[in-house]
């Protein structure tokens, strides 16, 4: 099945029960510190469902691109993705249980034709905090999925969130489907059995966990679901391996073809190969580019694992090559096609590089290794300054030889000579809820401030925010200026934010179209990242921008604002760290 005939389907399939289609978000989260990436389709719409207010209203779906590195080293066999699609549908306090269920049968069996008896889903069994989910099994039941294929499961099979201590959290209903041509073994359902492959997940957010860990029911219940792309295809083609799907292809048939290998026999490095190259493209088409920490470090992992592997299976200088077809597969982002060829650029420099130190690499880890059983951290950090090996490689080459690596030796190192996230190192990602605390809230609004106020101070309307990380400590705001701030240009930038907050104006928030909000003059990027609402948010006559919240009323509320410190973060981009005292 082709890939855009499939999401089209679903979204119009939704549309027709009253959901709006919204944005395809970017990979890098707007005001989440939690994560390095987007992780699921939930993932940007996390204040909706927390009670605001939703431009497009109750119901909404979509498609959102996603990245997840937490298992990393399971790409390479059939079925583990970097990189991948989320179908999603939303109810904001609008349907629940019933609905959700209905529709999830209907387009399955209705639209996708898929026969009821190679369906089977499981429930939530209940526990202490929690009742059991005999709702939605009754439901299931009543649209013919017979008993012995519905499975009560514990919590850690059918339950979402919360995804910090407190917050919204639920039941789930999972949705399985029978792969296998042979149907002599479907009418029992086994969750260990590989031919039975979940392809839907249904979410019922109707609790609130407090701080006393206490399961309360929900004022706002929410529905969120999530399908991914790649597995469905591959399901609905009868199709075991995923890349040989629609999604992934002609990004192997463009490998064979460079190597002038088969894929049968070179699934493993192929496999890693496409993949990775795939998450690459993406990445960098969101402005990320390859570096020593955070989103820019995954890059540089993902690049070089690929070029390893390339050089397995003997081709060099190729990154940008196997690239070309992810732009023909996905030729309905617009992010890939406006950025293309700097995306292809990038990919040639970093392999340049890479290229440069990876032969006296091998040859100082040859000297490591030899007649070694274990590799220090301090080696082992060299080999990551000097010649660029991330410590995920050399626990690799290690591996392969049979030696162990002193990784806890590494980090120690690591943390004395540079600044590298400690989450992205270890390929782990929080995934979740923002923090919305009353404290993050102000630093919010205060990031709304700092930007209009250097537009103002360094006489630049080409100035705008390239990212952002806010907590409840601090937040820190990259931007687009080419130079190093004076001491003088950051004391005004201080004082005019501190003048305005000392105004004690309202923050208004105003539904609009985006061509409504530009015509007004407000902040944004004006391409594909905007639905058909978005939400202004204006401060007096001095900061006017489009953003999902969350907001103060009133600048009275900030307090004291004071700028820490300035860094450079790239060429063309400025970082500043600040607090509200």
């Amino acid at each position: 099945m082709d890939r855009k005939q499939f999401v089209k389907k679903y979204i119009k399939f939704f549309e027709s029960k009253g959901h709006k289609e919204i944005i395809n978000s970017s990979l890098i989260p707007e005001n989440d510190p939690t994560v390095l990436f987007i992780t699921a389709g939930m993932h940007p719409l996390v204040q909706y469902l927390l009670g605001q207010k939703h431009p497009s209203g109750k119901r909404v779906c979509n498609v959102q691109r996603c990245i997840r590195t937490g298992d990393i080293e399971e790409v390479g066999d059939t079925t583990h993705h970097t990189f991948f699609e989320m179908l999603g549908n939303w109810s904001f306090g609008d349907y629940f249980k019933e609905d959700a269920i209905n529709w999830s049968f209907e387009f399955l069996t209705e639209v996708l034709k898929i026969p009821v008896e190679r369906l089977a889903v499981t429930c939530f069994k209940g526990d202490k905090n929690a009742s059991k989910d005999k709702e939605s099994f009754k439901i299931w039941k009543s649209l013919g999925i017979k008993e012995e294929r519905i499975v009560f499961l514990d919590k850690e099979d059918n339950w979402w969130g919360p995804a910090g201590k407190t917050g919204p959290c639920g039941p789930d209903s999972e949705i399985f489907y029978w792969k296998d041509n042979d149907n002599s073994a479907y009418k029992k359902f086994d969750t260990e059995n590989e031919n039975w492959v979940e392809i839907w997940n249904d979410v019922f957010m109707e609790y609130v966990k407090d701080e006393k860990g206490k399961y309360n029911l929900a004022e706002q219940k929410n529905v969120d679901t999530g399908m991914g792309v790649e597995r469905m295809i591959a399901s609905l083609d009868g199709i075991k391996d995923n890349y040989l799907t629609s999604c992934f292809k002609p990004i192997i048939e463009k490998i064979e073809k460079l190597s002038g290998k088969k894929y049968t026999g070179n699934e493993k490095e192929m496999r890693i190969i496409a993949d990775h190259i795939k998450a690459a493209v993406f990445i960098i088409g969101d402005g990320i580019v390859p570096g020593n920490s955070e989103q820019g470090y995954v890059l540089r992992r993902l690049i070089r694992r690929a070029i390893r592997y390339g050089k397995v299976i003997g081709i060099y200088d190729f990154t940008f090559k196997v690239a070309e077809p992810v732009f023909e597969i996905y030729n309905d982002y617009e992010s890939l096609k406006k950025n293309k060829i700097s995306i292809l650029e990038e990919l040639k420099k970093e392999e340049e590089r890479f290229n440069l130190t990876l032969e006296k690499g091998l040859r100082k880890f040859g000297k490591f290794a030899e007649g070694k059983k274990n590799i220090c951290g301090k080696d082992c950090f060299l080999l990551f300054q000097s010649f660029g090996f991330p410590i995920e490689i050399i626990k690799e080459f290690a591996e392969e030889k049979g030696i162990k690596i002193d990784e806890k030796e590494f980090k120690k190192e690591l943390k004395k000579h540079q600044d590298l996230s400690r989450t992205a190192s270890a390929g782990k990602f929080k995934s979740g809820l923002a923090d919305d605390s009353v404290a993050t809230t102000k630093l919010h609004t205060a990031a709304h401030l700092i930007l209009s106020a250097l537009r103002d101070v360094l006489k630049d309307e080409n100035i705008i925010q390239k990212g952002s990380n806010i907590t409840s400590e601090r937040l820190r705001l990259d931007f687009s200026f080419p130079r190093k701030l004076t001491d003088e240009e950051i004391k005004e930038v201080e004082d005019l934010v501190n003048a305005q907050i000392q105004k004690s104006c309202e923050v208004v928030c105003e539904e609009m179209t985006p061509a409504e909000a530009k015509k007004k003059g407000a902040l944004g990027i004006f391409d594909e990242k905007y639905g058909e609402k978005v939400s202004v948010y204006t401060i007096g006559d001095f900061s006017k921008e489009i953003c999902a919240g969350p907001h103060v009323e009133n600048l009275c509320e900030l307090g004291h604002f004071k700028i820490q410190k300035q860094k450079s973060v790239g060429e063309g981009v400025r970082r500043i760290k600040a607090v509200l005292l």
